[in-house]
Formats: structure tokens, sequence, C-alpha cells
């Protein structure tokens, strides 16, 4: 099946000793590492110089507003600083921020100042001195020695048409120094990738929100997944089945009022609500299922993703490779994924195939979705997809979309759970 050959590479990248020299992470990240020291440098300098001032200056209140500054600043960097790792490392790491208050300059320098993250942003652009020097010496080590043996060829007949010396005398032995420079090629992809992961570890530890903060937004997430659902039952309740149940109520009072003196319309007011009845029960029907299928309840995911895959206008192959059924809240979120991500592809990818996989995988319940359509899916705010990366984070599960401009496109869910 297309989804579970695919999970691999949507969550390594490209496989094989060779893949880490064609994945572009690889790549994004040398650039930063070859300048981590400077920026690191950079920083240094600045908060060397705006701290002590600042401080000293705030015994006498000039330099309050200025202190208030640098930590703006440096809250500023980190912030740069989280975009920048995203883009080069692929590292994601939310804005831990406490929410902002609605209070005046006193409560705003509070907020500044008793927020940890505030300081956590300090220490580590204030870190990035040793670690990217440490990144620019390694990283110019290993790229001059890859390229000395890469081009040992070139450079011994460039070294013999001046009439000069080279390293090594023997032309035959450039080219074993050559192929030891493929090798190294390999070994620096690894090395650039390792310092990479270091770092964005490093990173996720000072500039992410820690354990406690993640809690928190994954249940504001959650709250706010749970209010919009609320709304949107309202607003279903109020638009059908109430509007459909109100005119049942409106047809039989017309018909109470002529029961004596004209049966045949009473008759066919009696007709009318009795067909606007059913339209109700037919309304809340699919309500209900947008709430809880009780397919899924009574006969669990495999069957509920059939369902689901038998109403999509392609064949979809539906894979369920779970020994067990998951929790309740699982078994749901991983449905509507499914369902979300099948209505997308109706309405949006003109895919001609697709198929969903559900499988464990290292403690939890991966769903993938997949279809070769035209891709171009996005998480955007207020979206489908969004609102189901916001089901996710209520169990702290995340959603990855893949959908590059021509397809194919692949929703994963990553759900965790205890079995």
């Amino acid at each position: 099946m297309r989804s579970v050959e695919l999970k691999d590479r949507v969550r390594w990248g490209p496989n094989g000793p060779l893949g880490v020299l064609v994945d572009p992470m690889t790549w994004r990240a040398v650039p930063y590492l070859l300048v981590s020291g400077a920026i690191g440098f950079g920083w240094f300098v600045v908060l060397a110089f705006a701290v002590p001032v600042s401080l000293t200056l705030a015994v006498v209140w000039v330099g309050v507003p200025l202190a208030m500054a640098t930590v703006l600043m440096w809250r500023g960097g980190a912030m740069l600083e989280r975009r920048v790792l995203r883009a080069a490392f692929g590292v994601r790491i939310a804005d831990p921020y406490r929410r902002r208050p609605e209070g005046g300059v006193g409560a705003h320098i509070q907020w500044l100042v008793t927020d940890p993250a505030t300081w956590k942003d300090l220490g580590y652009l204030l870190m990035l001195l040793p670690l990217g020097a440490v990144e620019v010496a390694v990283s110019f080590g290993a790229w001059f020695a890859t390229a000395g043996l890469l081009l040992a060829p070139l450079l011994h007949e460039v070294n013999a048409a001046d009439g000069g010396r080279y390293l090594v005398e023997d032309h035959a032995a450039t080219w074993v120094c050559a192929a030891f420079g493929l090798v190294m090629l390999v070994l620096t992809g690894y090395l650039m990738r390792g310092m990479a992961w270091l770092h964005g570890t490093l990173a996720t530890v000072l500039l992410g929100g820690g354990e406690e903060a993640r809690l928190r937004a994954s249940r504001a997430r959650g709250v706010d997944a749970a209010e919009a659902e609320r709304r949107r039952i309202e607003r279903d309740l109020h638009d059908g089945a109430q509007q459909r149940l109100l005119s049942v109520a409106v047809d039989l009072g017309r018909a109470q009022a002529k029961f004596d003196s004209d049966p045949e319309e009473v008759r066919t007011l009696i007709v009318q609500a009795h067909a606007g009845t059913k339209a109700a029960i037919a309304e809340l029907r699919n309500l209900a299922r947008g709430i809880h299928p009780a397919i899924l309840s009574d006969r669990g995911l495999d069957a509920a993703l059939s369902g689901l895959a038998a109403r999509a206008p392609v064949h979809v192959d539906v894979s369920v490779e779970l020994a067990e059924r998951p929790p309740a809240a699982v078994e749901s979120i991983a449905y509507f994924t499914v369902a979300e991500a099948l209505a997308n592809m109706a309405k949006h990818a003109a895919a001609t195939e697709a198929s969903v996989s559900v499988f464990k995988d290292r403690g939890g319940v991966v769903v993938d979705v997949w279809d070769n359509g035209v891709g171009g899916a996005l998480v955007v705010p207020g979206g489908g997809l969004a609102g189901l990366a916001d089901r996710a984070a209520t169990i702290d599960g995340v959603l990855v979309v893949h959908s590059p401009l021509g397809g194919p496109t692949i929703v994963r869910a990553e759900l965790p759970c205890e079995w």
C-alpha cells in the first residue's frame, strides 16, 4: 500500500547510506553551522554591552526603559532564531511566552521579567558563542579536509604544471585520495546532521516552553477546538433540525385549527408534518454522526474507516493493523482525520486513487492518508486541517501534511496513547 511504502520517507527522509547527501535538510543546515559562530559572537558583544549599561543606569531610573528595550531585543532575537532554526534544521519551536497582560506599563514590566522564557532566551543567545565556535571549527575543518581529498587529482595537475610540489607526489595516489574524499563527503554529511540535531535539541530545551508550557498550549488548543465544535453543532442545530421541527410545529398547529372545518387540508398538513419530521430525524442522525459515529463505537476503526472509504468518489484502500482497540479519544481523532482528509481529496485533489493506513508505532497510533492528487494542501488557521491539528493536540498528538505541488499528498496523524 502506498501510504505504508511512503511512511518511512516522510519521517526519515531519503533512505540508504548516501541519503544524507541528497536530503535537502543536510544542505540547509550547512550554511547555518558555518556562520553560527559569527551569530553567537554578535549577540555576545551586544548583550555584554547593553545588559551591564542598562542595569547600571537603572539605579537612577534612566536605565529602566533601556533595560526593557534590551529584554525586548533579546526576546525578539530568540523569536527570530526559532524561525531560522525551523528553516535550517526543520526544528519547530513554538513561542512559549505567557499571555500579554491587559494592564499598564507596570504589568507589562512584570510580565517580561517574571516569564521564565525571557531568561531562557538570554541563556540560549549567550550559549551561541561557545556552541557556534565549535560548530564553525568542526564544519570548516571537515569541509576543508573533504575538499582537499576530492580535489587531490586536480591540485596535483595544477602544481605539476607550475613546477611546484604537492603533498602527494604520485599521480595515481591522488585518485586514492579522491576515493577517500567521497567517503569523507558522506561522513561530513552525517557530521553536519549530527551537529544540527544537537543544536536543535539544545535550542528546543532553551527556546521551547518545556513540558508545562507544551501541556498548557495543548490544553488551550483543545479548549479552542471544543469551543469551535460546540459552535458548529449549535449552528447546525439552528439552521437544520430546529428549523424543520419549527415547520412541523406550524403544520400541526394549522391542522389542529382546521381539524373540523377542512379535513382534506388537515390530511395534507399532517403529510407535510410527517415528511418534515423524517427530515429532522435525518438531520439529527447526520449531526450525531459528525459528533461520534455509532459504527465507530460499535465496530471499531476498521469498519468505520471502511464506511468512509465506501462513500469516497475514488477507490480507497484501507488497512488497519491494530492488535487491540485504542482508547475512544484516539479512535475518534483517527476517524475524523481520515474523514477530513478524504473530504478534502474529493473536493480539491482531483485524485484517482487513495489509501488509508492505521498502525501501531512507538507506543501510539499512526494514521496515514495518501492520495495521488494535485497536492498543494496547506494547514491554514481556521481550515479543516488546522482543526484536525487542534484535535490531535488535545491528546499531545501531532498532524503532519506533506503535499508538494503536483502531489502526492500525505496527511499523517501521530496519536500517543497507553495500551
